[in-house]
């Protein structure tokens, strides 16, 4: 009769080696970093193309394609982009008093369509006039009105009107901003939403901030909860969240209320003026209201916007050099430093390029190209050798964001199982937001059950980070690349892990 104490101790033992052999089973992979520029969705620099009710010109796929898959300078640039995405403005001249034509609304469909054929995603904005009156009237820079744009009831109208395509096409948006209001929809010299500029009365009244958020409000509703409607300053924000008395030392979003799906989750920013001046030509400027005089709040309306902006998609154009050194590289200027501190996912290649040109010439043009957005990188992974047909499988990954922001829109992180004899597919999709991903290192483990589907056999391991929409989610060019050597997968889309599981029977 065997002891009960040896009996116990062998017990140990036996376990000992058990867990000692599960142990060795894992293996510990590391992944060299890259430096290559390459495209990916939804960030980077964006080529402007805009059209017109009154002149209509289409979206042509072959170009948009080149764009995305070939290096091109852009207009004056000194540099070479690829770029996923296209600034689409449409300038509603010919409808200031009337319904959008059914003729219209399909050229616009067709646009999205195009898009989608390209493998590109767009910006969006509608606006009634890009064109600025100049002349002897009290604003400093000479713009006089009348400036062009429509009452709200049009603009209420035509949202109404173009709900149905943003809703059927978003796939393809990457982000709708607000536009309708003012001259190049900037939300500032407007005929009907309250003139700010010193033509007017210097302040925009309670009831003009009422109209802008009720616009606000109709272009949220119009999009599905998982796309963004980007403002032009951050104070268009507060006043919509808020109220129109609310102060510029309003409190900004939590962590707890970013990509809720919340109308305060779901607006964000593009800074038309980047490092233009110090308060980037009124984007951060107190615009007044019925009680209060307007006034510069550029610190505060800045660190409203740099902590909001975490949860937000953020992007815009530089527009003036007069701001250097401050728009340069470092050490001198503070570009980058910006660009990180706000979080911005985007801007244009083709304007102001007298500033973008600087950051060619000082050699920080590189890594903006790299950075804005998200740009994640794979340091290690640590896989099982071998496990057991229905068991659970635990991955753990090691993984840095060195981009400026995270994505801003909604999408799956999947691990690919691919039948090394078969190639046949099967997808885990790991419990992880991708938009939570903010720069800086991130541990992801995930302990997931193999799917029933997954028999005895050897299975190649591969990341996959596809876009959120049925119609896009097989369509590489919508997928995340890792910014590793030797990992990307371009017929797939997926990227591989360098590593082959055993599943026994």
């Amino acid at each position: 009769m065997i002891h009960p104490l040896r009996q116990f101790l062998g017990l140990l033992f036996f376990i000992y080696c058990s867990q000692t052999a599960l142990l060795a089973q894992n293996r510990h992979l590391t992944y060299s970093e890259s430096q290559q520029d390459f495209p990916n969705p939804e960030r980077g620099f964006y080529i402007p193309i805009s059209t017109s009710s009154a002149r209509f010109v289409p979206l042509d796929a072959v170009t948009l394609a080149r764009y995305r898959t070939q290096a091109q300078r852009v207009g004056k640039a000194s540099y070479l982009i690829q770029c996923s995405l296209v600034y689409r403005s449409y300038r509603l001249e010919t409808f200031k008093n009337s319904s959008l034509s059914e003729e219209f609304l399909k050229q616009v469909s067709n646009d999205f369509a195009i898009a989608r054929q390209a493998g590109i995603k767009l910006i969006l904005r509608f606006a009634y006039t890009d064109q600025a009156t100049t002349g002897n009237c009290p604003d400093q820079y000479k713009i006089c009105p009348p400036y062009g744009d429509a009452p709200k009831a049009v603009v209420l109208t035509h949202i109404k009107q173009l709900s149905p395509l943003l809703q059927e096409h978003a796939d393809v948006i990457a982000v709708l901003q607000m536009g309708f209001i003012g001259i190049w929809g900037e939300n500032y010299f407007t005929d009907h939403f309250g003139d700010a500029s010193t033509n007017g009365l210097g302040v925009v009244p309670d009831s003009s901030w009422q109209d802008r958020s009720q616009v606000l409000a109709a272009l949220l509703n119009a999009l599905p909860k998982d796309r963004m409607v980007q403002v032009r300053t951050p104070q268009i924000k507060q006043r919509f969240v808020y109220g129109p008395q609310a102060p510029v030392t309003s409190a900004v979003m939590g962590s707890g209320d970013g990509y809720r799906g919340a109308d305060l989750a779901r607006i964000g920013f593009h800074n038309d003026c980047f490092l233009a001046s110090a308060d980037d030509y009124g984007t951060f400027y107190d615009l007044g209201n019925s009680s209060t005089k307007r006034g510069p709040a550029t610190a505060i309306l800045r660190r409203y916007m740099a902590q909001d902006s975490q949860y937000t998609a953020v992007g815009g154009e530089t527009c003036d050099d007069a701001f250097s050194p401050q728009n340069d590289c470092a050490p001198l200027g503070r570009a980058e430093q910006e660009m990180a501190l706000m979080h911005y996912s985007y801007l244009n290649a083709s304007y102001n390029n007298e500033v973008n040109n600087d950051w060619q010439t000082q050699g920080c043009m590189a890594n903006i190209r790299r950075r804005l957005g998200y740009r994640f990188v794979l340091r290690s992974a640590t896989i099982p050798d071998k496990i057991k047909a229905g068991q659970r499988l635990r991955v753990d990954l090691a993984l840095t964001n060195v981009g400026y922001s995270a994505p801003y829109n909604p999408r799956p992180l999947q691990l690919i199982l691919r039948n090394t004899t078969s190639g046949a597919i099967h997808r885990i999709t790991l419990e992880t937001d991708v938009r939570r991903l903010s720069p800086g290192s991130h541990q992801l483990r995930h302990t997931r059950q193999l799917p029933a589907a997954v028999k005895p056999g050897r299975y190649e391991l591969l990341l996959n980070l596809p876009d959120g929409y049925r119609s896009l989610a097989v369509n590489p060019a919508y997928s995340i690349r890792l910014a590793n050597t030797g990992l990307w997968e371009a017929p797939t889309g997926y990227n591989k892990l360098k590593h082959t599981l055993l599943i026994r029977p």
